[in-house]
Order: C-alpha cells, then sequence, then structure tokens
C-alpha cells in the first residue's frame, strides 16, 4: 500500500470513527438508555464483531453496564407514556443525556490527541443537545391533550427509531450521519416555532397550577391594549377608529398569522364586523385584520386553555384559533356571545315574501 492511499484510508476510517461517535450521540438524545442497553447486548451476545477499530466500545457490554442501562430503561419505557410524567423525566435528563452522548463519543474514539477529543465532545455534547430539545418539545406539544394514546405513539416511534438508527449506524455509519444530519437540520429551521409553542405551553401549564378558574362574567370587556402592544395597533390604526374592547391572549393561529405568537384581540366600534389580532414580531410588530362575514364565533374548552374559534359557517375558508388561559373561560364566552351579536346584527336581512291575494269569490 503506497503513502497516498495509507492516508486516504486513515481519513476514511477516522471520518467512519467520527459517524459512528456522533450518530450514537445523536440518538443519546433521544433514549441513552435503551442506546446503551441495546448496544452492550449486541457486543455481549456477539450479535455484532466490532473492528480493531472500535474495541473501545467493548466495554459496554460488561453486564453489569448493560443491567443498569436495563434497569434505567425500564423506568424510562413506563415514564415516557405517561403525560407530563414524561415532560418531569425529560427535564431532569436535559444535563443527562448531552453528558452521556459525549462520553458515548469519547468511547468510541479511544485515545485520540486531546484537541480532537475536546472537539468531539463538543460536536456530540451539542447534537444529543439538540435531539434531546426535540424529543422534549414534541412531548411538552403533546400533553396539552389529556388523552396518553400520543404520548405512547411517540415513545414507540422514538424507540424504533432509535433501533432502526443503531442497525443503520452498523451498516453505514456514514449515511446513518448524512440522515440525523438533515433531522437536525430540519429541527433547526424550524426551532423558533418550537420553542414559542413551548414558551405558550409552560405558561398555559403553569397558569393552570398556579390561577383557579374565574367563573365570573367581567361586568365589561377590557378596552385598554397592553402597553407593549399599543404602539403597534396605532400605527395599523390609520383610520382612527375606536376601541370597543381588547383582550390579551396567549397565542393565535390562522391564515397569515404565525403560530404561537402572544398577542391581543382588538375589536372596533367602526368595524363590529372585524376584529384585528396585534402581536409583536419583530421591529413593526405584526397585525392582521380578520373579517368574520360568513363566519361562526365559538367557545372550545381545552385542557389546558380556553380557545376562541372562528370559522365558516358554510363551505371553506379560513379558520382562527385563539388560546386564553383557563381561567379566561366567563370571558372568552363573553368576547363570543358578543361576535355573535355583532354578526347578528349586521347580518342583511332577508326579503320579504308576500303572497298575492287570493281572488274573492263574488256572489
Amino acid at each position: 500500500m503506497t503513502i497516498a492511499s495509507r492516508v486516504r484510508y486513515f481519513r476514511v476510517d477516522r471520518f467512519n470513527l467520527l459517524s459512528v461517535a456522533l450518530g450514537l450521540a445523536c440518538l443519546a438524545g433521544i433514549n441513552l438508555y435503551l442506546t446503551v442497553f441495546v448496544t452492550g447486548l449486541a457486543i455481549h451476545f456477539h450479535w455484532i464483531v466490532l473492528a480493531p477499530n472500535y474495541q473501545s466500545l467493548e466495554i459496554l457490554g460488561h453486564p453489569w453496564i448493560i443491567i443498569i442501562a436495563g434497569i434505567f430503561y425500564a423506568l424510562e419505557f413506563f415514564a415516557d407514556k405517561i403525560p407530563w410524567v414524561d415532560t418531569a423525566w425529560d427535564t431532569v435528563h436535559t444535563i443527562i443525556r448531552p453528558i452521556g452522548g459525549a462520553l458515548l463519543a469519547i468511547q468510541v474514539l479511544g485515545h485520540s490527541t486531546p484537541a480532537f477529543d475536546v472537539l468531539v465532545v463538543l460536536l456530540a455534547g451539542s447534537t444529543s443537545l439538540i435531539t434531546h430539545t426535540a424529543k422534549a418539545s414534541s412531548r411538552l406539544v403533546a400533553n396539552s391533550s389529556p388523552e396518553p394514546l400520543s404520548n405512547i405513539g411517540l415513545s414507540v416511534a422514538e424507540d424504533i427509531a432509535v433501533f432502526g438508527g443503531l442497525a443503520l449506524i452498523h451498516y453505514n455509519p456514514i449515511l446513518a450521519l448524512s440522515l440525523f444530519a438533515l433531522a437536525i437540520a430540519a429541527f433547526l429551521y424550524f426551532i423558533p416555532k418550537v420553542f414559542r409553542s413551548m414558551k405558550a405551553k409552560i405558561w398555559l401549564a403553569l397558569t393552570k397550577l398556579n390561577a383557579a378558574a374565574d367563573l365570573r362574567r367581567p361586568p365589561s370587556l377590557p378596552i385598554a391594549l397592553p402597553s407593549r402592544l399599543a404602539p403597534i395597533f396605532s400605527r395599523h390604526n390609520v383610520l382612527g377608529e375606536t376601541i370597543a374592547w381588547a383582550t390579551p391572549c396567549i397565542s393565535g393561529r390562522g391564515r397569515k398569522i404565525p403560530a404561537n405568537l402572544f398577542g391581543a384581540l382588538v375589536a372596533t366600534n367602526e368595524e363590529p364586523h372585524k376584529i384585528v389580532f396585534v402581536a409583536r414580531k419583530g421591529a413593526r410588530g405584526f397585525c392582521q385584520t380578520i373579517d368574520l362575514e360568513g363566519s361562526t364565533v365559538a367557545r372550545e374548552p381545552q385542557f389546558l386553555s380556553e380557545n376562541l374559534v372562528i370559522f365558516p359557517t358554510e363551505g371553506r375558508g379560513p379558520k382562527y384559533s385563539f388560546l386564553f388561559t383557563r381561567s379566561r373561560g366567563a370571558m372568552v364566552e363573553q368576547i363570543a356571545e358578543d361576535l355573535r351579536v355583532k354578526l347578528t346584527s349586521t347580518a342583511a336581512p332577508r326579503p320579504v315574501e308576500t303572497l298575492a291575494p287570493e281572488p274573492v269569490a263574488h256572489i
């Protein structure tokens, strides 16, 4: 073998080692104990034969490591399928999984240069943290509904992903790393929306735990916007319309409205069949006018929130949903009633059918 061939072989082999190290770190961010448990079983029972470059992983096949990893995986197996228990478990493992992923990566590399070890620790820890964040955020969103089926489905899908990822790492580590990199890049692209969603869910959960539901209807809806949203509405209100009521909401969703954006709903006296969603987004803020003509307004109580839903009465059309805290249930019902009254009063009257007089018989 020539010197050039040896150098090329060394580079490819080192890249394979790095691919295995980062691949295991990525899976550790999803389920650290399952990754160690399955890898240890495969090594211990010789389901896979370690190449000379991967002999440092042989320690994972030690019986005590397999037993401890199996016990913790059994605990995680049940914790992952219970709403909010899985979120508490993920919170505890925010530090454990990145550290475990970094240690796995270092174990794959074996003896290397200190500078390379530090670089791999940073990469592996960051990779584990990203996949852990993706897992924890998806669970937090799923916990907004009380039914456990979504949690069970996500847990099973994560376990299958770990099994499939380990098999792919064994057969083609470079392809596995490429797929993991694409998944991480997609998550990073959507991470602003993910964090807004997590913030909204955490706020709703804390509000529900700390504040009892207020069943009393307010005498009137507030007319003052929050101080940080008032200038945004003023720039949008070029016609100088007067505010009928203005109610802050946790987030809104619908056509041209970004999801999980904190804002407020504003109704004006001059346009009773329209409302405006005002939010803080960037330097100029965000305003979206919603036409209520031909729509139905309803209150929709959820597990964590009270929703004001606007949807077309007939046919297809835009649908909007605005989230409020559970303690604002009475206020949301009052908003829905006010909008329904305005829609009824501004609806075009139906034409009155007149019947022709019956001919009178002359006797």
